[in-house]
C-alpha cells in the first residue's frame, strides 16, 4: 500500500475548513428542528443547511439592497463593494463619513 497520499507534504497548507460552526440552539429549537428534520425525512443538519437556504433566499432583495445602499455612501459600485464583503477587505465607516448623503433605494447615480 502507498502511504504517500495518507500525509500530505510538510510543505502543504491543510484545505480550510468551509464548514459553518452553528452554537448551541437552546433546548426548544434544538427539539423543534429535530422533530421537523424527521417530519421531512432528512437528518438534523441537512434540515437545518435547507431552512438557513431558505431564509437567505427570503431575504435576497433585502441584502442586495442594503449592500447597494452601502455602496452608494462609499462611492462605489454595488460590484466593488460585493467583492469587498466577500473578500474580507470592506471597512466600517466611521461616524461622521457619508453625512449628508441622502439614499433612497432604487436611486440611480
Amino acid at each position: 500500500m502507498d502511504a504517500v497520499g495518507l500525509n500530505p507534504r510538510k510543505d502543504e497548507m491543510p484545505k480550510k475548513d468551509e464548514r459553518l460552526a452553528i452554537p448551541a440552539l437552546g433546548e426548544y429549537y434544538n427539539d423543534l428542528l429535530h422533530v421537523d428534520a424527521w417530519v421531512n425525512g432528512r437528518t438534523k443538519v441537512v434540515q437545518a443547511q435547507s431552512l438557513l437556504c431558505a431564509k437567505l433566499q427570503e431575504r435576497d432583495k433585502l441584502i442586495k439592497e442594503r449592500v447597494e445602499y452601502l455602496a452608494k455612501k462609499r462611492g462605489i459600485t454595488f460590484d466593488e463593494m460585493w467583492e469587498q464583503i466577500l473578500n474580507g477587505t470592506a471597512q466600517k465607516m466611521t461616524p461622521g463619513e457619508g453625512e449628508g448623503l441622502e439614499y433612497k433605494p432604487g436611486d440611480e447615480s
